[in-house]
């Protein structure tokens, strides 16, 4: 008789997926992330007791633990099969002790990818719970807690209630506070450029050159006058073409995707935030559901990781696609080097299989689905293809003394490109061609522009920059970017304007006393040295409680002196527009954890509330109300009437204002995107034009 088996894994998703690969002789179930952790209500370490976590079972999830015991009591062999990562191994240990399932038995098991061959390879070879994984997750678990349930404290009494502190967060709130503050004290400094519009004399082609400067040696222009004076000069010069420097430039694919760069990478193209990205990548990862032959199946590995390595049979299998489609020229097997603190056992993010393109299951996925998986699936395929190489050509051009200077290239051989191009934080200046120019020939000046310009202050970070800034430093992991940030905004220290991330009054306050107070955990070398020391847990060459041990007293002198020396300080809240009808006062923002409200300031005399009204302009078509901009319960942003629920007007694409539908005089709402479309909300009418075209 077949024995019975349980695998329990984090989500019913994944849970879903992995049932269709086993057999009727597995139970898959899902632990829904934690069901044992730190109590929410109290700090649950006893640092007397040489930090001693107090795990209790989270609230809600006893009915759940209870099933999964009542299962595995029924099955003759338990297997845990939760995330591969720190926190994985935690739930795994977790449920090993809450299911009496011994730690050192081969209970463990992962898989980098859900697909039925990844699965039933890792349920073949189980292995033992990896207790140093688990120790670097208690020890950031618990340090994490103490600095926040300590420091926080401090800001509710002395700022206001709802703060949080945090060692990842505050540092990401400071970073983005310092260069606030070095944009407020930047001072322009005036420059002026020339460009001249040369062209040559045989075939008319024309083309740009730049001021350079005087007889070779680079100078500035500095003011108007001395603009005036060299575009005088050179209107009357000669143009010469003194050196004429040929080449090639190689340019190399990027490696395959860390969690990072993804984020990265999906801020700058798509305008996702990190939580956005992360949230998609995990429906990926946990299975789609292709019908027919496939089924459900995972379509990219891990998403949490920050190593650059690729399995060998997923390469040898993109080797085959890549040289079957583009021929072996355009094929080149590359590994990546991962640097030295990523956890090298996962892979970087690429999609199962190379041969589900993303185009043949564009059907099957969400728009966001695709656009992610297309991304990803890319960005591997490319980082197994020979370099991209660019003629290129570099002239110095004379005229009466004045050295002007143009480049240019062209694709000789696309190599990579023909599958990916990287993106950038700035848009990439496309190198224009050159007309064929030899040294010592002559070319005919056109015209000439003189332009003002200023140096510019740092840019403030975006989702991107920020997560970049992040990583290089040492500071956070995979997992914590996207928490990071979502955390920082939901407090109230950062604002999003457009896509950049703006500190707050209250960001500036808080991160001020974080600074005169505990220096240690907003300086970036200080938490990124933590950072190696939880990767030394976890590589089993420091004790974990040894790291709490060396924090802990240097940190509770400056938790005493804060507690002591912070004073109270008052936050003004931004007043509005709005007359609180109940007694006369103009109301305030405030702001909770589902986003700004108006209060009356006259609390707790006046308790008045309500949501801030967005007008879009324009007039619903039922019964002519104001259209409003709202939000989903999931965050969502639409559109509906001001007197919902009477009238039930909604809609996704946002109301044109002050412009009718000119075929039926209805309203007009635009498609969202670059691209978008503009048509009439009257299904009867079918008018619809691009956004860009104007009615004549």
């Amino acid at each position: 008789m077949a024995s019975k088996k349980l695998l329990i894994v984090e989500s019913p998703a994944k849970a879903g997926t992995i049932k269709k690969y086993l057999g009727k002789d597995y139970s898959v179930m899902a632990s829904m992330g934690h069901i044992i952790d730190l109590p929410k209500s109290q700090m649950g370490v006893d640092i007397e007791n040489d930090f001693d976590p107090r795990y209790i079972t989270i609230r809600g999830k006893g009915q759940l633990l209870t099933q999964l015991k009542k299962e595995a009591k029924k099955a003759d062999v338990v297997y845990l099969a939760t995330d591969p990562d720190r926190e994985g191994e935690a739930i795994s240990w977790h449920l090993a002790k809450a299911l009496n399932i011994d730690p050192e038995s081969d209970c463990r098991v992962t898989f980098n990818e859900i697909t039925k061959t990844a699965v039933k390879s890792a349920i073949k070879n189980p292995r033992k719970i990896d207790m140093d994984l688990v120790d670097a997750q208690q020890a950031r678990r618990v340090l994490d807690r103490i600095v926040g349930y300590t420091i926080s404290p401090i800001l509710w009494d002395k700022v206001k209630r709802g703060l949080s502190a945090g060692r990842v967060q505050s540092v990401a709130t400071k970073l983005i506070c310092d260069r606030e503050e070095e944009i407020e004290n930047f001072t322009p400094q005036e420059y002026w450029s020339i460009t001249a519009e040369l062209s040559e004399p045989k075939t008319g082609k024309s083309f740009e050159a730049r001021y350079y400067g005087e007889n070779g040696k680079e100078t500035k222009i500095n003011n108007a006058d001395e603009a005036k004076t060299i575009s005088d000069d050179i209107k009357k010069a000669e143009f010469k073409v003194e050196t004429v420097k040929t080449g090639q430039q190689r340019r190399n694919p990027q490696p395959p995707f860390t969690t990072s760069t993804l984020q990265q990478d999906a801020s700058r193209k798509y305008n996702f935030q990190a939580a956005k990205t992360m949230q998609i990548a995990q429906t990926l990862y946990e299975g789609v559901n292709l019908g027919g032959k496939i089924g459900s199946i995972g379509l990219i590995t891990y998403m949490r990781t920050d190593s650059l390595r690729i399995a060998d049979d997923a390469q040898k299998e993109a080797i085959e696609y890549l040289t079957g489609t583009y021929g072996d020229e355009y094929v080149k097997a590359r590994q990546y080097k991962t640097k030295k603190s990523a956890q090298d056992a996962h892979e970087a993010i690429r999609p199962t299989s190379i041969n589900i393109k993303p185009i043949d299951i564009k059907d099957k996925l969400t728009n966001d689905q695709y656009r992610l998986y297309k991304l990803i699936w890319e960005r591997f395929a490319a980082s197994q293809m020979e370099s991209a190489v660019f003629d290129t050509m570099q002239v110095s051009i004379d005229a009466n003394g004045h050295t002007f200077r143009a480049s240019g290239s062209n694709v000789k051989f696309k190599g990579y490109m023909m599958v990916y191009v990287e993106s950038t934080d700035e848009k990439e200046k496309k190198a224009k061609q050159l007309p064929k120019l030899e040294e010592g020939q002559k070319v005919d000046l056109d015209s000439v522009e003189e332009k003002q310009h200023f140096t510019q202050p740092p840019a403030r970070y975006t989702d991107a920059t920020l997560i970049r800034e992040l990583e290089e430093n040492g500071i956070g992991r995979p997992s914590t970017y996207a928490p990071t940030i979502s955390t920082i905004v939901s407090r109230g220290y950062v604002v999003r304007s457009k896509r950049q991330l703006v500190p707050t009054e209250l960001g500036f306050v808080t991160s001020e006393i974080m600074k005169n107070n505990f220096s240690d955990i907003v300086d970036v070398e200080f938490t990124a040295g933590m950072e190696e020391e939880l990767d030394d847990v976890e590589e089993g060459s420091l004790e974990w409680k040894k790291v709490l041990n060396d924090f802990y007293p240097s940190f509770r002198d400056s938790l005493e002196k804060a507690q002591k020396n912070v004073e109270k300080i008052k936050i003004k809240d931004e007043e509005s527009d709005v007359v609180c009808e109940k007694c006369g006062r103009k109301m305030v923002y405030k702001l909770s954890k589902f986003g700004k409200f108006l209060a009356c300031p006259g609390y707790p005399e006046c308790k008045n509330t309500k949501a801030i009204r967005e007008e879009t302009g324009a007039k619903c078509p039922k019964c002519g109300g104001e259209i409003l901009v709202k939000k989903s319960r999931r965050g969502k942003v639409y559109y509906g009437c001001e007197h919902a629920p009477k009238c039930d007007f909604m809609a996704w694409d946002a109301p044109v204002k002050e412009e009718a539908c000119p075929e039926c005089g209805g309203l007009l709402l635009k498609k969202q995107g670059k691209r978008g479309k503009i048509f009439c909300y009257n299904e009867d009418c079918k008018y619809e034009r691009k956004a860009e075209e104007k009615e004549s």
